[in-house]
């Protein structure tokens, strides 16, 4: 770990030049994304941990790295025999990056940021919490770039536009009703830097990010009149022409001036501080600023009828391929390493027509490495998978027309006692919540505890959350609505999708995890209001021989046994011949 040490070292001296006394990287983009391309990868060329959240704060003589539970053990290996210190979030006595720096730095101590990745709230809690000591916060610019000589360039891939038979709506529709929402809050601007946000509303598609078809680009969509900033040359002549009807396109490095020059002291501008950067949103001036989640995120959270049937047929093929590479697998005597066995199935995924790759990065974890919720195997740490073990595989695949998200644990071999219990309580849950009927209104943390009763009764849990929500041929995770331990106040409403993914990780033994998509749909309707409950998208066999029957009531073996014969009947005319055998078997009645 020399070359991470001498990174930090060559930091500080930057540091020491500025007048800084700490420096945070947040790992982000200048548009808050989960998951960003190479040149905003500060986080990992800093430290070494390539997990998708944490924050590195360099000061004169120490180093930290703070991580939240799903990556505790990947980020304590990946950070070892270096100068960086793990700091655990959400555990005893561990203060969050924030805190850390207001209570330990010296009163009127200046920590460094740079400002195109902080989000105008996050300055604003930041600055809240070093109040008291007067330590100042100053944003600057990336001073990565002096030390990171070979730091990849800001993408530039080719767009695609989405048709309306695609996407339900055109993009003169999805402006309209944007422009809609703002005048029902007197605005005459809104500046949109989520960039699935300005995918979705435009119906165009990138490759800027890896398995995220987003590209990099603010939007200023005022009542008349729509900018886009990004790269002109991105757009086939044809393309430009037909997007050129409803934005005027404007290169990405020019979005602050013309941004400044556009905006006037009358106007107001609405906009997400969570997402919106401190270097777009100078650009604002004097402009009455109103704040609030993106239209769009609302918009697009609720699937239309094209998307969702879109996302319906996704699954159908999805269900093929991974029925296909499920009858192709030998879990007798393995021969495969993790690396090997998920790519067997995204072999069988592009075999579909409309299926155009994976729409995230595979987690294939065999034994300890499953006990690692987000592990993401390298050519250097994938396991050889042998028998007697659990496979933790999730996988999704990205069609033309929608997006799928699936996980299931994998039996190698034998199964002991111990995985049956833990694999059924897992089950439990993944049906309790599958089938809950809720009322209108219910949000996402109070339909947690569902997946969770069996683990709690029995001592265990597990620290990541039940249920994302998912994008239409957009990005795996996507807001508002969630399925968690947090007191969020989303409302679930007909028509967004979210998964339903309890798991189970015994560090140094085994992980599980069972995930299905599924989708708000209207249910009964009563005396005491319109409820609601959820359509289960996901086509594919759980596994079979790690259920125990005992332990599962009449209901709940009903369930399984009316879900497994649904995945037959859809699936049993469309599977390749030599995997007839498996289906029939594996959807049998428990």
């Amino acid at each position: 770990m020399q070359t991470i040490d001498k990174r930090v070292q060559a930091l500080r001296l930057i540091m020491e030049r500025e007048g800084l006394d700490a420096w945070i990287v947040n790992g982000t983009d200048p548009h808050q994304s989960e998951y960003v391309c190479p040149r905003w990868r500060s986080r990992e060329w800093i430290s070494g941990f390539s997990g998708s959240a944490g924050t590195v704060v360099i000061t004169k003589d120490q180093a930290l790295l703070w991580v939240d539970s799903r990556y505790f053990i990947q980020g304590a290996k990946q950070i070892e025999n270096s100068c960086f210190t793990l700091m655990k979030l959400d555990t005893p006595n561990v203060l969050d990056p924030v805190s850390y720096l207001a209570q330990t730095m010296d009163e009127k101590s200046k920590v460094g940021i740079d400002g195109a990745t902080l989000m105008v709230s996050a300055k604003e809690k930041m600055e809240m919490a070093f109040l008291e000591r007067g330590v100042e916060l100053i944003s600057c610019p990336d001073y990565l770039d002096e030390i990171w000589l070979d730091r990849p360039a800001v993408p530039n891939t080719a767009l695609l536009e989405l048709e309306a038979g695609v996407a339900g709506f055109t993009r003169l529709q999805k402006t309209t009703m944007v422009r809609l929402a703002m005048v029902q809050k007197n605005c005459t601007y809104t500046l949109i830097s989520s960039l699935d946000d300005i995918a979705w509303v435009t119906n165009l598609r990138g490759n800027d990010i890896s398995y995220s078809p987003v590209f990099l680009s603010y939007l200023l969509l005022g009542t008349d009149k729509a900018w886009l900033f990004t790269d002109p040359s991105r757009f086939s002549p044809d393309l430009l022409a037909s997007v050129g009807e409803d934005l005027t396109i404007v290169p990405y490095e020019k979005a602050s001036e013309t941004i400044a020059s556009v905006i006037k002291e009358s106007d107001t501008v609405y906009c997400n501080p969570e997402k919106t950067n401190m270097l777009v949103s100078t650009a604002l001036g004097k402009a009455k600023i109103v704040t609030g989640r993106d239209f769009t995120t609302d918009l697009k959270a609720c699937k239309n009828e094209t998307e969702l049937e879109g996302m319906r047929r996704a699954h159908l093929l999805d269900g093929v391929a991974m029925v296909n590479f499920f009858a192709r697998l030998d879990t007798e005597n393995p021969q495969y390493d993790e690396i090997a066995v998920s790519d067997l199935l995204l072999q069988q995924r592009l075999r579909n027509k409309g299926c155009i790759g994976e729409s995230f990065g595979p987690i294939s974890g065999f034994g300890e490495h499953g006990a690692m919720c987000h592990y993401s195997a390298t050519k250097e740490s994938s396991a050889k998978i042998e028998k007697n073990g659990l496979l933790v595989l999730d996988t999704g695949g990205m069609y033309e027309f929608g997006m799928t998200d699936i996980t299931r644990t994998i039996l190698f071999g034998e199964a002991t006692e111990e995985q049956r219990h833990d694999y059924t309580l897992v089950l439990k849950g993944n049906l309790a919540l599958a089938s809950v009927r809720f009322p209108q209104g219910t949000c996402g943390y109070q339909l947690d505890i569902l997946a969770r009763q069996f683990l709690w009764q029995n001592g265990m849990t597990y620290f990541h959350g039940t249920g994302h929500g998912v994008g239409f041929r957009l990005n795996v995770h996507e807001g508002p609505q969630v399925i968690n331990t947090k007191p969020i106040d989303i409302p679930l409403k007909p028509g967004m999708i979210l998964s339903d993914e309890p798991g189970l990780y015994k560090e140094g033994k085994h992980g599980i995890r069972i995930e299905n998509l599924v989708v708000v749909q209207e249910d009964v309707k009563t005396e005491f209001g319109q409820f609601y409950g959820f359509e289960v998208l996901t086509l594919c066999p759980l596994e079979r021989k790690l259920i125990d029957k005992a332990m599962l009531s009449k209901m709940e073996i009903s369930m399984v046994d009316q879900y497994h014969q649904w995945v037959f009947e859809e699936l049993k005319d469309l599977v390749d011949a030599e995997a007839q055998a498996y289906l029939r078997a594996s959807t049998l009645p428990l």
